[in-house]
């Protein structure tokens, strides 16, 4: 091979290293912050899941009908039963999509009761019941604290008055928590957003836009690292060469900035291959999968429809730990979750049990989000997150809705919402991001042991890169 084919490579190589060069600072430096964040410097929060308490203590004294029609409310979306300081209501879903609250025991309406009983679920997630509250908001949007990674949406968000800034994101339809920063997690993310995501630049020019500039980068850099493996080779001989004749002649060691880039590349290169892989695979399954999301299932069920109510179904009071409703098929449904971890659905018009209503329902639901005319492959019950449906999906219990070809829909049957769609793809990217990008085949190990790991590919990483730069900068 000639001698000017080898420079010229040798060129191209630090060209690809100048252009990846900021954009491996800020990735290796905000994944180094990532550890601290999810994990030593996670604030505290006392509760992290509300129970709510079952029918025979919450006692209602008016039927959910009763409240209904006092109030001339002909139509809802759903409705929930909640103790509101001290006092159980009626948490009505309406048509608008917007929560009223009514009294059980009077039918009047209270004011404000959706505000306070986020309030309520906030002080009680924290254990909070001495701090004033600086601020509760309705959030409808994600925003760089609150972000999709959360999921949840509409949430509260209540902001505390303590010296540690927290805020709790609550969803009170559901009794439950999106998520709690503290003034320390509010750098972090911060720092992360801007940092490795991204994401000022989806703000200026979208999204798309985003993720073919971060391709191009991850392109360079792998380009980099595969010339520099290939430099590594072609002029292994000559680099021996020179070392040899340097300790021969007893010289000053002047290009040891150039050795050590050359000697740590190779040792970190596999992991750098293994960051670049799952980076490459996940930006490219994301502009793959850039299309609108499916919107959200919405039933109007009419009051007229609740021949029974919802105070005598044929079931024990203490077993029933929640009551909503449910329209498909042109029948209305009483959805009850049982303190058995069960849900079962009776009809509204007549009480009658509909046999394996769960499942039936999340195929009506995937069928409408997928838009597949034909029947499900199979219908899991998934209470747990696995490799497959993680953790960063929030919802929990759901449906594993599964089509021909392995193409997965989770459906979380109570808020009637697709908690994710997995198909080929995505699966591939899920596998290569929580491996090669996470190390979770460390799990065995333990978090800590994890994070560690992959601090320090990370900082192997930048310190390849800043020998790199200051070899680049004795060059000149």
């Amino acid at each position: 091979m000639s001698g000017s084919f080898k420079k010229r490579f040798y060129k191209w190589h630090r060209i690809c290293g100048l252009i990846a060069l900021v954009p491996v600072m800020c990735w290796t430096l905000s994944g180094l912050s990532h550890p601290f964040m999810s994990n030593w410097f996670r604030p505290f929060i006392a509760h992290e899941t509300f129970k709510p308490l079952t029918l025979d203590k919450l006692a209602p004294k008016l039927t959910l009908q009763q409240v209904l029609q006092q109030n001339k409310v002909d139509s809802l979306r759903n409705f929930g039963l909640v103790k509101l300081n001290g006092q159980t209501c009626y948490q009505i879903l309406g048509a608008d999509s917007a929560y009223t609250y009514y009294s059980a025991s009077t039918g009047f309406i209270l004011a404000d009761a959706d505000k306070q009983y986020a309030i309520q679920l906030a002080r009680y997630f924290t254990q909070d019941s001495v701090s004033a509250i600086k601020s509760a908001v309705l959030q409808t949007k994600f925003d760089d604290w609150y972000q999709p990674i959360n999921h949840l949406l509409p949430v509260w968000k209540i902001s505390l008055n303590r010296p540690d800034g927290m805020d709790v994101y609550v969803e009170t339809g559901q009794s439950r928590m999106g998520t709690f920063n503290n003034n320390t997690r509010k750098t972090f993310l911060w720092v992360f957003e801007q940092l490795h995501t991204w994401d000022w630049l989806a703000k200026l020019f979208g999204d798309r836009v985003r993720l073919i500039v971060l391709m191009v980068i991850v392109v360079a850099m792998f380009a980099a690292m595969l010339s520099g493996l290939i430099v590594y080779g072609l002029f292994w001989s000559r680099f021996k060469d020179l070392s040899q004749k340097r300790k021969r002649d007893s010289r000053e060691d002047r290009r040891f900035v150039h050795r050590f880039h050359r000697q740590l590349g190779l040792i970190v290169s596999f992991v750098m291959f293994t960051f670049l892989l799952s980076a490459g695979i996940h930006i490219g399954v994301k502009l793959y999968n850039n299309k609108p999301v499916p919107a959200d299932f919405k039933q109007i069920i009419r009051t007229s429809d609740l021949s029974v109510d919802n105070l005598h179904l044929q079931m024990p009071d203490s077993l029933i730990r929640k009551t909503s409703l449910v329209k498909f098929n042109g029948r209305t449904y009483y959805q009850v979750n049982t303190a058995k971890k069960q849900v079962i659905y009776l009809d509204a018009a007549n009480g009658a049990e509909l046999k394996n209503g769960n499942r039936q329902f999340a195929a009506y639901l995937a069928g409408y989000y997928s838009g597949a005319k034909h029947p499900a492959d199979s219908i899991v019950h998934i209470r747990q997150f696995t490799e497959e449906y993680g953790f960063i999906n929030k919802r929990l219990p759901v449906e594993q809705v599964r089509y021909p070809g392995k193409d997965d829909w989770y459906i979380e049957t109570t808020t009637q919402k697709l908690a994710t769609h997995v198909a080929g793809p995505d699966r591939f990217d899920g596998f290569s991001f929580i491996f090669l990008h996470k190390y979770f085949g460390m799990a065995w190990a333990g978090k800590d042991v994890r994070d560690i790991v992959s601090m320090l590919a990370a900082l192997g990483v930048l310190v390849v890169s800043l020998f790199g730069f200051a070899a680049f900068t004795k060059n000149r």
